[in-house]
């Protein structure tokens, strides 16, 4: 268990430039969202893709990374169910978009090891949802390519802290 720890925390610094950890700190958790705020971000998602045409599965987690609230709309594919929870999860757990990811295994090289890292899913489409500047939990969407999966969620995003 400690060298999965180990390598889950390698793996996260490897995404965290030296320089720009020196120069800006990482999110601290602030007060868990609550439910009104999470339905508030899953109806703006549901917006945005109702606009689009897109069909979309949108979770909301706390600061535990534990759901707070889950949507799944009319004749969205269900897979797309547990990978949401999964994108929100991953920004929460890991204090960052889950793109951050995504791109970093892109470069390829010692990135490559992300893929083993446990509770990490390297897909676009994962926020966190910040309040005052804190993580208060985060939100992730999937049902359509994964760059409209974060359309929908960084409206959602802002939605919940009323932006």
């Amino acid at each position: 268990m400690r060298k999965v720890i180990a390598a889950a925390a390698a793996a996260a610094l490897l995404l965290v430039p030296v320089a720009a950890s020196a120069q800006s700190a990482v999110p601290l958790y602030g007060p868990s969202i609550g439910h009104d705020a999470a339905l508030k971000a899953i109806a703006a998602s549901e917006a945005e893709a109702k606009k689009n045409g897109w069909t979309m599965v949108t979770a909301v987690v706390d600061t535990g990374g534990h759901l707070v609230a889950l949507s799944r709309m009319d004749n969205s594919q269900m897979g797309s169910l547990d990978i949401a929870i999964s994108k929100a999860k991953t920004a929460n757990n890991f204090k960052r978009p889950s793109k951050a990811f995504q791109d970093a295994i892109a470069q390829g090289g010692a990135s490559l090891r992300l893929i083993g890292v446990p509770g990490l899913l390297p897909i676009e489409g994962g926020v966190p949802i910040m309040a005052d500047g804190k993580i208060i939990g985060a939100i992730g969407v999937s049902g359509a390519a994964s760059n409209q999966d974060a359309q929908c969620a960084m409206a959602g995003a802002e939605a919940a802290v009323g932006k």
